[in-house]
Parts: structure tokens; sequence; C-alpha cells
């Protein structure tokens, strides 16, 4: 593990496929957060990052009225070249930000290897990312690249992306999802449990031996699209 880096003892990464990862960064130790004063404002949001060549065009959302000044003092840091207001509404401000990136070495590390910003919010307690890698093995050199630039990052999730099959549910249907929603919502998982089948079957109205069976089938379900690669999971098949 690089130094720096702080990393759950629960995260386990398949290194088969892509995995996306969570990462929380202190806003003075990369050149964006610096840039983008969070003083001013209650929270900053990506909304796209554009690469243009050494130029890396960013979209932000800036909640709160931005204050008189603050789009000139971004523009005077010597990396900015330009940053203007695209969209301004009562409690968010939408601004572009034409910007050389090759100065930040927390992109530069990203960018070399592989990775792609899926998301990023900022707020006066720092900055999280959502950062996906083709594999463990790019994460892991983006850890070393980052460390070698003394950039304090907190790891707090590494997940794999699901099967594109699965859908937004993770493969359950409406039926199973309803099952054991209600099933965690009433503590049935709980020890000890908070309710028992033959109550959830009396809210669902079906029989005591239906609601066992779409929790079988849901778990199965939600584990083999949640927690097994691809390749893993055809095995089964």
């Amino acid at each position: 593990m690089s130094p720096g880096f702080v990393q759950p003892d629960n995260l386990v990464l398949q290194a088969s496929m892509s995995v996306i990862t969570e990462v929380r960064i202190p806003t003075d130790a990369f050149e964006l957060g610096q840039i983008l004063s969070l003083e001013q404002a209650s929270a900053i949001e990506l909304e796209t990052l554009v690469p243009s060549g050494d130029v890396t065009v960013p979209l932000f959302w800036v909640y709160e009225p931005v204050e008189d000044g603050f789009l000139e003092t971004v523009e005077r840091y010597p990396t900015v070249n330009s940053v203007t207001e695209v969209d301004v509404f009562d409690d968010r401000t939408l601004i572009r930000l034409d910007w050389d990136a090759s100065q930040d070495h927390l992109f530069q590390c990203i960018m070399e290897h592989d990775g792609q910003i899926l998301g990023a919010t900022g707020s006066s307690e720092g900055w999280n990312f959502e950062i996906r890698f083709t594999d463990r093995e790019a994460l892991s050199q983006c850890q070393d690249c980052c460390a070698a630039a003394h950039i304090s990052l907190e790891l707090t999730r590494i997940y794999n992306p699901t099967d594109p099959e699965a859908g937004p549910w993770y493969g359950l249907s409406e039926s199973q999802r309803e099952a054991l929603t209600l099933a965690i919502r009433k503590g049935y998982y709980d020890i000890p449990r908070g309710c028992t089948t033959a109550e959830l079957a009396d809210e669902l109205e079906i029989s005591d031996q239906a609601v066992t069976e779409r929790l079988r089938r849901g778990i199965g379900t939600f584990g083999r699209y949640a927690l097994l690669t691809p390749e893993s999971a055809a095995e089964l098949d």
C-alpha cells in the first residue's frame, strides 16, 4: 500500500475487470482545489470534464450566489486561462473554467494511468472524487504516483461496476426489490429479527412460502450481479 493512501480493511478488488474508487482529498492537496476557493460557496460540483490537448475544461456548479470578485480571483491564478459564467440561477451558478491541468499533480496521475473522473464534489471539509480505472494495477500505479507527489488521499470505497445486463437494480425484479426492501425496513435481517415472514406476507398480500421464495431468489440475484464478476457468474450457468 502506498504511503498517504488510506484503504479500509474490508475493501476487496477483482483484478480482472475495471474498478471504481471513491476518494477524499484535502482542498489544498491539489491545484484545482486551491483555485476554486470554497470560502464563497457552500459546495462545488463537477458537471463535466472535457480534455483538450494540454488544457482541461471543467464545468462546475458553484452553489450559493457567486459573490463579486470570485471570478476575478479565480482568473488571476497562473494556470487559469479564463473563467466564465454559463448559467446563473438563484442558488447556483454554472462556471466554465479554461485551465491548464499540466501543473496539477492529482489530475496528471489520474490521466497518466487512464483514470476517468466520473464525479467530483467539493465542500469546506475537502473534495470527494469518483474515479474509474481499467484494473487494479492502474489504480495501484495511480496510488504510487500520488504518494510520490505528496498528495494525501483517503480511499473510502472500491467496487466493481455492475454487469450491464443487471439493470439499475442489480438484476432484481420489481417484486423481489419490493420484498427485500420491506424485509430490511421491518428488521427481518436484524438480530433478533424485527418481524416474521408471515408479517411480511400479510403486508405484501402473498403467502408465507411465496415471501420466503421471493427473498431467497432476490438475494441470489443481487449477489450474482453485485458480488461476482461476469466471468465467475458465467461459471454458475
